[in-house]
């Protein structure tokens, strides 16, 4: 049995039609999760994007973030934010001492930074250039005006016009769509499959940096949820409040979010069927995830973080292919981390597990053999989540400026119950420090929280 990975970055999961959503355009995704078995409740152990991939490809807890050192060529991201540690090994290591074919596309440019190295165990791997400010090209530079098309007023003279210059520059070469960044990468999923026929066994992943912003997918894809010319093409957030946008300016932003969305979703549908008329459908696990998703007015925010946690942050995409069609259109509502999905295929794929996973294999829970997790712990740096089948509790290590919602009577995490509940803050506070083996790193417990995507680490 061969298994294919596809990871997707800052895919919401209320932006999908197989969880609900009915104006999104998602019919590739929704037809694999019609052959799957749908996971609606996991989450990541830990955020953002590259502690998520760590705990992936090892099946290890990055939390609470033990080794957590500056990286020479990257900025300090967050806890975790690092290369996948020596002493582990990584699910393409272990299958590739099989004898299984490995192979890795990928346009999530993080994981090639100086010091990462996210690409151990592929015998083939790409790295699709061009992402945010990938150092791809350095000239010629896009004229201001270009700039200025995606640029709201207020924030002419911000940090976003260098970001933006960088990006623009980057992708100056596009003719078709084909040359767009998931075009790229499932097509590149799909062209490795027919060179690779002869492959007994294979381990491929998929990993699409898009839906993460700049969301500037082709217009047309855009104009299905905008149709309208009238307002400045924003296409990132500020990381701020969402009045750093005008209504209409964050209705733009939405809609070209979504529109990304839907482009992923067309790439994403080129590359199963390449999978399905190659003949490798019928002998291939198929597992999709997300990493976590993004706020676009959502708590009156736009961007990530980790504290307040929104769910259209934390809630993941997570659907489970069977080549054998079992539990296909089932849902299975056990609670579950994102890590569990390497324990699950390498325990589907009959391979050995190793002592380092601390997954649980989610098949026998899809079939209700076994019980899911009781609860699960969503850490970025200093900030940590606490969530079980009836609290949502969001708060400091310590339990402090802490955010409770009831999840059986406030879904949408809508009304903080903090005050009234104040001995649930006391509970995340220990199971925090339970969750991390019962001791937090020093470095861990000084760390600074930061407005935005990411909190710091103080300096030594």
């Amino acid at each position: 049995m061969n298994c294919v990975l596809i990871i997707v970055d800052s895919w919401r999961k209320d932006h999908c039609g197989c969880y609900g959503n009915e104006w999104i355009h998602t019919p590739n995704l929704d037809a694999l999760a019609a052959e799957s078995v749908l996971l609606t409740r996991a989450y990541p152990e830990s955020l953002p994007t590259l502690p998520v991939r760590r705990a992936l490809q090892t099946g290890k807890r990055v939390y609470p973030f033990w080794k957590h050192s500056r990286q020479k060529g990257d900025f300090d991201g967050a806890a975790g934010w690092g290369p996948v540690d020596e002493d582990l090994d990584t699910m393409a290591e272990l299958l590739q001492a099989q004898g299984y074919h490995t192979a890795f596309f990928t346009d999530t440019y993080h994981q090639f930074k100086p010091s990462k190295n996210f690409h151990r165990g592929f015998d083939e791997w790409q790295w699709i250039r061009g992402q945010e400010t990938d150092p791809y090209r350095s000239g010629p530079l896009v004229p201001d005006e270009q700039i200025d098309r995606h640029l709201p007023p207020q924030q002419a003279h911000t940090d976003r016009r260098r970001f933006l210059q960088q990006y623009l520059t980057n992708v100056a070469g596009r003719d078709s769509e084909g040359d767009y960044f998931p075009a790229q990468v499932f097509r590149g999923g799909a062209d490795w499959l027919w060179r690779n026929q002869d492959a007994e066994r294979f381990f491929l992943v998929l990993d699409s940096f898009d839906p993460h912003e700049p969301w500037d997918p082709p217009v047309y894809y855009r104009r299905m949820y905008d149709p309208d010319d009238d307002v400045v093409d924003v296409i990132w957030s500020t990381y701020g409040p969402a009045e750093d946008f005008t209504p209409r300016e964050l209705k733009r932003l939405q809609a070209n979010y979504a529109g990304e969305c839907t482009l992923v979703d067309r790439w994403l549908g080129h590359f199963l069927e390449a999978l399905r008329n190659s003949g490798r459908l019928d002998d291939t696990i198929v597992a999709l995830i997300s990493d976590h998703g993004h706020n676009l007015g959502d708590a009156n925010l736009t961007g990530k973080q980790g504290h307040p946690l929104t769910r259209a942050v934390a809630d993941l995409i997570m659907m489970i292919r069977h080549p054998a069609g079992e539990a296909a259109g089932a849902e299975c509502d056990a609670l579950c981390y994102n890590f569990d999905l390497t324990t699950t295929l390498m325990s589907m794929l009959g391979e050995e597990m190793p002592d380092q996973m601390e997954g649980i294999d989610l098949w026998p829970v899809v079939r209700g053999q076994k019980p899911g997790r009781d609860h699960v712990t969503v850490a970025w740096g200093p900030d940590a989540t606490l969530i079980d089948d009836k609290w949502w509790c969001n708060a400091t290590l310590a339990g402090d400026q802490a955010l409770l919602y009831d999840l059986n009577n406030d879904p949408g995490l809508t009304t903080n119950l903090a005050d009234q509940h104040p001995e649930m803050a006391e509970r995340a506070a220990e199971v925090f420090l339970q969750d991390a083996g019962g001791e937090f790193p020093e470095a861990l417990q000084r760390a600074a929280r930061m407005p935005g995507c990411t909190p710091i680490l103080e300096e030594e």
